[in-house]
Formats: C-alpha cells, sequence, structure tokens
C-alpha cells in the first residue's frame, strides 16, 4: 500500500524537493542520545566538566494499551531529561546536588511525603561486573552522606547503570517513580566520547614536571541521567490528588476574582480597571524582585445576581481569593479604591493569613474556622486592602510560592 521514496531510500532526492524533505523520521523515546551527540560534537577538556544538559521536549513510548492509566503513564510525554558529563572524582559532589534540587523543589510544591529507593544491578545488564559494583558504591555513598533513609531494590536498576527513585504515593496508595538519578558507565563507552585529561601519575623528576608541560589522553566520562520531576504529566496529576483543589496561589489557574456590588456603567469599568492593574501590577516589594513581569489570573463577575450566590460560584470554582468592590468612592484614583478580599481556598490558610496581616498593617484578620473534618476552607481570613495592597499581597504570595 506504502512506498517510501526519496534519498532516504534510493540515495537522491526530487530536485523540486528540499533534501531529506521525503525522508522517514522517528519519534523520540527519550534524549540520552542526542545529549551524547551533543558532548562528542567538539573537543572536551576536563576543565569544562561537569558539562550539564536539560531537555523538556515530548517523548514517545508505546506503552502497552493496559498500562495506560489517565496521566501516570500515557504514550506521548514531556520529561525533565537532564544528562551530567562528568569526572568519576565528580560523581559523588554531583549526586549530592541533585538530592538537594530534588528536596528543594519537592518542598516548594509542599510534597513532603516521599522515599528514595535505591535500585542495583538487574538480571540482565551491560558492561561489567567491576563498573556495576562502583556504581552501586558510589550512589550509595551518597545517600549515607547526605544522612538520607532509603530502601534497597535488589535488581531495580536500569540495564545500563544503578539508579536513586524518587517515590510519591497516589490517593490509592500506589507508589509512582517521579525523580530518577541514574549513574551510567555504558553510554559514554557505546557513543565513544572522550575528554582531554592529564596523564594519571606524572612523575616528579620527569620531563614534564620540570619544564611545566603535562602530557594529554583521552579519557571516558562518566554520564548521570537525572530527572527531578520525571514525567511532567505524572507529576501534575499526583499534585492535583495532592491538593484536592485547594492549589497554592502561586500554582491555581484561578486566583482572584473581583464580585461587583450594584449595578452601573461606571462601577462595571472601574471594575475592569481594577481587575486589569492587578493582573499586571506595577508595584515591586523589595523581597519581591524578579527579572520577568508577573501577570496572574484575574477574573471579575459584574452579572446581576445576588453577591450570595457570586459567593457560592466562586467558591465552587476554587478560586484563590475573591474580592467585593461596592463601587464606593468612585472619584477616588484608582489605587486608593478599598476592595474587601477573601481567602477561598488555600492548603495553608494560617500561613496566607499571616502576609495579609503584614500587608494590611493590621490585626483585623481572622483565622478561619474548621469544618467537621477539621479541616479549613479559609473563609473568615480577610481584609480591607487598597488595590496597591492588593497588589503586594499578590505579588509576595506569588514570591514566596504560597
Amino acid at each position: 500500500m506504502f512506498a517510501v521514496t526519496g534519498r532516504g531510500a534510493q540515495g537522491g532526492f526530487a530536485p523540486e524537493r528540499q533534501i531529506g524533505e521525503e525522508e522517514e523520521y522517528g519519534l523520540k523515546p527519550m534524549n540520552c542520545p542526542g545529549h551524547c551527540l551533543l558532548f562528542k560534537s567538539q573537543r572536551r577538556s576536563y576543565k569544562d566538566l561537569p558539562i550539564r544538559y536539560a531537555d523538556f521536549s515530548p517523548l514517545h513510548r508505546n506503552e502497552l494499551s493496559g498500562t495506560l492509566t489517565g496521566l501516570t503513564r500515557l504514550r506521548r510525554f514531556h520529561q525533565d531529561d537532564g544528562h551530567i558529563f562528568c569526572h568519576h572524582t565528580q560523581i559523588e559532589q554531583e549526586v549530592r546536588r541533585t538530592l538537594t534540587f530534588v528536596e528543594r523543589v519537592y518542598e516548594t510544591f509542599g510534597l513532603g511525603d516521599y522515599k528514595f529507593r535505591l535500585g542495583t544491578k538487574p538480571e540482565h545488564y551491560i558492561g561489567n561486573l567491576q563498573d556495576w559494583d562502583r556504581a552501586e558504591s558510589r550512589l550509595r555513598g551518597a545517600l549515607e552522606e547526605s544522612r538520607r533513609e532509603y530502601t534497597v531494590e535488589p535488581g531495580g536498576g536500569a540495564f545500563y547503570g544503578p539508579k536513586i527513585d524518587i517515590i510519591l504515593t497516589d490517593a490509592d496508595g500506589k507508589d509512582h517513580q517521579t525523580a530518577t538519578i541514574q549513574l551510567d558507565f555504558q553510554l559514554p563507552a557505546q557513543f565513544e566520547l572522550e575528554f582531554d585529561a592529564p596523564e594519571k601519575s606524572v612523575l616528579p623528576d620527569s620531563d614534564s614536571e620540570k619544564t611545566g608541560t603535562v602530557r594529554m589522553q583521552p579519557q571516558r566520562p562518566v554520564l548521570i541521567h537525572r530527572a527531578i520531576f520525571g514525567s511532567l504529566e505524572r507529576f501534575m496529576s499526583l499534585l492535583a490528588e495532592s491538593y484536592k483543589g485547594r492549589w497554592p496561589f502561586w500554582m491555581s489557574p484561578r486566583q482572584l476574582t473581583i464580585l461587583t456590588v450594584g449595578k452601573g456603567e461606571a462601577i462595571d469599568s472601574r471594575t475592569k480597571d481594577i481587575a486589569r492593574q492587578l493582573a499586571s501590577p506595577d508595584y515591586r516589594p523589595a523581597e519581591a524582585q524578579a527579572l520577568h513581569s508577573r501577570h496572574f489570573m484575574v477574573d471579575y463577575d459584574s452579572s446581576d445576581r445576588s453577591l450570595a450566590k457570586k459567593i457560592v460560584d466562586a467558591r465552587k470554582k476554587g478560586y484563590s481569593f475573591y474580592a467585593i468592590f461596592g463601587g464606593r468612592d468612585l472619584e477616588k484614583p484608582l489605587e486608593k479604591q478599598t476592595l474587601n478580599i477573601t481567602l477561598c481556598s488555600h492548603p495553608k490558610p494560617q500561613v496566607v493569613q499571616k502576609v495579609i496581616g503584614d500587608v494590611s498593617q493590621s490585626q483585623q484578620t481572622a483565622f478561619s474556622n474548621e469544618t467537621k473534618n477539621g479541616t479549613s476552607n479559609g473563609g473568615d481570613i480577610g481584609a480591607a486592602l487598597s488595590v496597591r495592597q492588593c497588589q503586594e499581597l499578590l505579588s509576595r504570595l506569588d514570591a514566596q510560592f504560597l
């Protein structure tokens, strides 16, 4: 039914087409070979190491249909795929840095309940036992030196090297591997990767020592595969389960909605101006300086419904905050308009309450009442803030990853 034509099949190409236009393309299942070719694309020195590459491009793997489950396992996904090319003396340092990186990221997302698992040599592997024993020893030493608790999974390593997996548990109690650190002595050999380094031993009385010259020889780098999130789709699904719909403000797709009280073109026009001002605030507190411009998700509801129905709707939609604007003092400048802002949904309402208190410079905010199951919905935390203070509140929450 089909025939492959073009340079890929016949060694030439049609003159009216671009070179390679009719060639076959393959779907990329991983980034490792491409990063190895990047490393090999130019001559490397030991002074260049470690060299780190990272790639978020989509990957494709033909998973069995029975294993596909929502966002946790897909045939097309994105992964923060990183590769570190280093000298064997830099392994422990790079692994420790990656472990620290993992802890910092997971702490930012509020994911404190995760486990470290060391996977050792599987039944089918490539390479020699000496390299495997050395690799396992390096990973185990990095975990023990960092004083992190971990479990050992015999035979749980990849076919090319041992690994450290970070495991998160979903709402059903099923474990999912997210972050990973894998040590690989095999792939650099397969791709014949080299870097120039001084000879292993230079005698003190040698001519090179007297003349100040050192002879260089090619050496093989060590490859560390690392991913902090793993599959981004899987990570997002685990976050959604963890937050149970109560997203932190800095991640929420619905951060603030302004609810109007009263009718009239003047109120609607001023509400739109306030929403636009809060969505792209010019104000930056000293501790929240950023190199990028911020943009917040700010909506407004100027419908004819009652205020009570608007509040119920804002809660159902999962907004982090709702603000009430009654149109008083319309003659005042925009930045001095007052909004009654209330926390609607957040996993850490008490922390947000402190930020609101710092911004309002008053003690008029109160902890929210607890529901029957002991959780807090943040409904009673709020304050009357000017537009300028609201800008500061949103910027602080965003800067502090709250």
